[in-house]
């Protein structure tokens, strides 16, 4: 997941920064984000194959990255507390739909089907926030934009094979999308920026509020907590669980988030969003690579329909005259 930051790059805004190399280090910095936030989803399948719940995988990741990024949050407030009071309820929303709600249903996903074909599903949020725009707020899409959502939802069909018949996991395919809509939520809450909170005191703040979230929700049994002591499995090799442990915390969230949020303050949202689209591709490939996981031919037909369908909705935007508060989309990960 990539913080929303302003649409306007780094270098454009400093007068006489070196836009050459401020856009060298922004892409090394995607990159380093999209593929670290691609992981989450191999790593976390290997303890879940072990008997950890996806409450407990979802839990260990946020905890680990809000403690690592806990003095990050502080140094970006610099003593604006007062902005904690103010943005209470966004902080509130994006910790528990954008962050505990879309990690907690993508691992759930992932417990019933693959790695592939749930991210796939889960990367349909542009298209579905472009309908939520349409239907709350009156805002029509564009041509483009149009053409963009259909191609996303003909590429969903081929990701589920409705088409064949195959057998598919509904559980799965429901979980998939309960973290396509904590994405969506992502876009929309993080879209408002004026005397908004610093991007990283957002990201910082969300993963707190989802700790919280989740742990209480285990306090009261609502959420079943299982965790278990044996090693996992990646391509082979056994190792102990609290290796993809610390990488699921320290790796696919807290470094993924402030690459993520650097790279976009070099970048701008808009090409910082086309990049971290590799994270499609990062999380395919990371499930080729350690669980052996390769979607079927037409799963990845449908999977290049979805991500032409998003840049179409994307490069859609460059038609409509951004209003205050207009939501930028922007990949989000997991």
């Amino acid at each position: 997941m990539s913080a929303i930051t302003h649409d306007t790059p780094l270098a454009a805004r400093r007068p006489g920064s070196p836009s050459g190399s401020a856009l060298g280090r922004g892409l090394v910095l995607a990159v380093v984000s999209a593929v670290s936030f691609g992981l989450s989803g191999a790593l976390a399948r290997g303890l879940l194959d072990e008997g950890w719940t996806p409450a407990a995988v979802t839990l260990v990741r946020v905890g680990l990255a809000a403690a690592v990024l806990a003095p990050v949050v502080v140094v970006s407030l610099r003593g604006r507390w007062s902005l904690l009071r103010r943005h209470a309820p966004t902080v509130l929303a994006y910790g528990v739909l954008a962050v505990a709600g879309a990690q907690f249903c993508y691992f759930a996903a992932i417990e019933h089907m693959q790695v592939g074909p749930a991210i796939l599903i889960e990367y349909t949020a542009p298209a579905a926030v472009v309908g939520w725009l349409w239907l709350r707020h009156g805002q029509r899409p564009g041509r483009l934009t149009l053409v963009g959502a259909v191609l996303a939802a003909a590429g969903l069909v081929l990701v589920l094979d409705l088409l064949s018949g195959a057998d598919l996991s509904p559980v799965g395919v429901l979980w998939a999308l309960g973290a396509m809509v904590g994405c969506a939520s992502h876009f929309v809450i993080s879209a408002h920026d004026e005397d908004a909170l610093p991007p990283l005191a957002l990201a910082g703040l969300g993963l707190l509020v989802g700790t919280l979230v989740l742990g209480l929700l285990a306090l009261a049994g609502l959420l079943p907590m299982g965790v278990s002591g044996a090693s996992a499995s990646y391509a082979g090799h056994v190792v102990a669980w609290w290796w993809p442990v610390l990488a699921l915390g320290l790796v696919t969230a807290a470094v993924a988030y402030v690459s993520g949020v650097a790279a976009n303050r070099r970048l701008g949202s808009r090409l910082g969003s086309f990049v971290a689209l590799l994270e499609v591709l990062a999380s395919v490939c990371w499930a080729w690579l350690l669980l052996d996981e390769l979607p079927a031919a037409i799963q990845l037909a449908g999977g290049l329909l979805i991500l032409g369908g998003v840049v179409a909705v994307k490069l859609g935007e460059r038609s409509v005259t951004p209003r205050r508060g207009s939501v930028v989309l922007q990949s989000p990960g997991d």
